[in-house]
């Protein structure tokens, strides 16, 4: 099944049927695929003519669940920042809702905060462990939504104006030792 236009932009899901490749594209195909560093694999028959290439290069031990994520020594949010009037977005923009200005450019956001608002959420979705504490946090000027962690989920441990800082946390590894990584925020 290969996604046409309309299936991709979330519209009407169309299948279009592939041709399967004849015989004599076999021999073209092994001398079009690069094989440095991957390792190809001719004997899968449950993919027919087809074969399975499987990338054998050393896979990230950890990946981060947003983009503006930045993981390392020293892990912090990165920002899409207006070059017009300075408003700051993680999300990608095709203009800025503030001046409608187009060019952006990445900016690193502060590590450390402060609360500004925040509530306990008792009720999720199944699987969800509840209860758990969402924030906005002030950090620098710029507005993160993000989950308090490391301490208890109750008004006595969490409050307005709280000191907080940026900390990664596991979401868990695949199959292959890929790790996910979130980011909530701890009391500083």
């Amino acid at each position: 099944m290969v996604p046409n236009a309309f299936s991709v932009l979330g519209m009407y899901p169309t299948i279009v049927p592939v041709r399967p490749p004849d015989r004599n594209a076999r021999t073209r195909r092994r001398a079009a695929v690069p094989t440095k560093g991957r390792s190809v694999r001719s004997d899968d028959r449950s993919l027919g003519n087809l074969r399975k290439v499987t990338d054998t290069a050393a896979a990230p031990t950890q990946v981060p669940l947003v983009q503006y994520l930045v993981l390392g020594d020293r892990p912090h949010l990165v920002a899409n920042q207006c070059t017009s009037c300075g408003a700051r977005f993680f999300d990608r923009r095709n203009a800025c809702a503030g001046c409608f200005d187009t060019t952006f450019e990445p900016v690193d956001v502060a590590t450390d905060g402060e609360v500004r608002a925040f509530t306990i959420v008792t009720f999720a979705a199944p699987g969800v462990p509840v209860p758990f504490v969402s924030a906005i946090i002030d950090c620098d000027g710029t507005s993160v939504r993000g989950n308090i962690v490391n301490t208890a989920p109750d008004p006595e441990h969490v409050t307005l104006g709280m000191r907080v800082r940026l900390t990664t946390i596991s979401l868990g590894t695949d199959d292959n030792g890929t790790e996910a990584i979130g980011f909530g925020f701890e009391p500083a």
